[in-house]
């Protein structure tokens, strides 16, 4: 059962890592502008967790009528709300990137997050680094710089330099807070004075996504999106009604990538989760350059191919070290840390 949720858990977040940026970019492609809405779409749809959290709440009854609503104690809502707003930050500098830069572009900045989670993971979780680690930071690191220098022939029709700047960095900030926010959450579940079952890691997730999406609700009501979007929506070029549509699948797709990521988690690591989204990548720029006639120029390739030996040396070293504990006799520790928002 426990490979059965695994596995499903690494489907949802693959269709929210590969559909998430896909029908975001959409959104802005067609008309949609309000930055504050998009990054409130990512979490917005958090009560559709409610529906598995009630099946399970019905079925704990029949075998046990006195079963609690919620498993989640204070200690681990407090962390739970925390990392939430973190999370509501990060999808807000993840949405102003996606604003302005092209998917491929945008797919290849947030492969740099599996350096710093592995940092951060160092930092909080006390991962270790070996040669091979520190090999794929820097191999991850160089892409950007890589895609930096030539960045002229990727802006998109009628932006400016300053636009296409600020959209770079906002997203490897995005990055860089998301690296943070996963072993946060395996630290908080190492943490909590409580038996974490997948039905507690619902309720967390719930709790995240609230809390994410009352921070970009605030960030709306300061912008004045709410009173804009039917609006923008009859004049999105799509139409109205697929404008209504993108907005919706928005919300449970990223809910998908979400959900999927701390399952991940839960059922094994950190460091699996930001594997599964950079083993991904490569699929996701390549269906922006299908849908979205994309460019891929010389400089992509090359970022491309540091990000993926990167992502290589990482893989390596984790099974080296792995089958070295195992010649050895020594318990294997579940492989810590490590997102990715994307």
């Amino acid at each position: 059962m426990k490979k059965l949720f695994l596995i499903t858990n690494c489907i949802l977040l693959a269709v929210g890592n590969c559909g998430g940026p896909l029908i975001m970019r959409l959104y802005f492609l067609r008309g949609g502008s309000r930055i504050w809405f998009s990054s409130w779409l990512e979490t917005g749809g958090w009560s559709i967790i409610l529906l598995p959290l009630l099946a399970s709440y019905i079925r704990r009854r029949r075998t046990a009528p006195g079963a609690a609503l919620l498993h989640i104690k204070p200690r681990l809502f407090a962390a739970a709300a925390a990392i939430g707003v973190l999370t509501g930050l990060d999808d807000y500098l993840y949405a102003y990137g996606v604003s302005k830069l092209p998917v491929s572009t945008t797919t290849l900045l947030v492969a740099t997050q599996l350096a710093f989670t592995a940092a951060f993971a160092f930092l909080v979780v006390g991962q270790r680094f070996t040669a091979y680690s520190v090999n794929a930071v820097v191999l991850l690191t160089a892409g950007p710089v890589v895609l930096g220098l030539h960045a002229s022939g990727d802006r998109p029709e009628g932006e400016g330099d300053r636009e296409y700047w600020v959209g770079f960095f906002m997203t490897l900030a995005a990055a860089a807070l998301y690296g943070l926010i996963l072993p946060l959450v395996e630290l908080a579940y190492k943490s909590a004075k409580q038996e974490i079952t997948y039905t507690l890691v619902m309720e967390m997730q719930l709790v995240m996504c609230f809390f994410a999406t009352a921070f970009c609700t605030v960030g709306m009501i300061i912008n004045n999106d709410f009173q804009v979007i039917s609006r923008e929506a009859r004049e999105y070029q799509l139409g109205e009604t697929k404008y209504y549509l993108v907005v919706v699948w928005n919300a449970i797709i990223w809910q998908c990538f979400y959900l999927g990521a701390i399952g991940v988690i839960f059922y094994s690591s950190s460091l699996l989760s930001a594997i599964i989204i950079h083993v991904l990548f490569p699929l996701t720029q390549t269906l922006a350059i299908i849908f979205y006639h994309e460019s891929f120029p010389a400089e992509k390739g090359v970022a491309f191919f540091l990000a993926l030996w990167g992502f290589t040396s990482y893989f390596v070293g984790e099974i080296r070290y792995n089958d070295n504990n195992n010649n050895k006799n020594i318990p294997t520790a579940v492989v810590q840390t490590h997102h990715l928002e994307t």
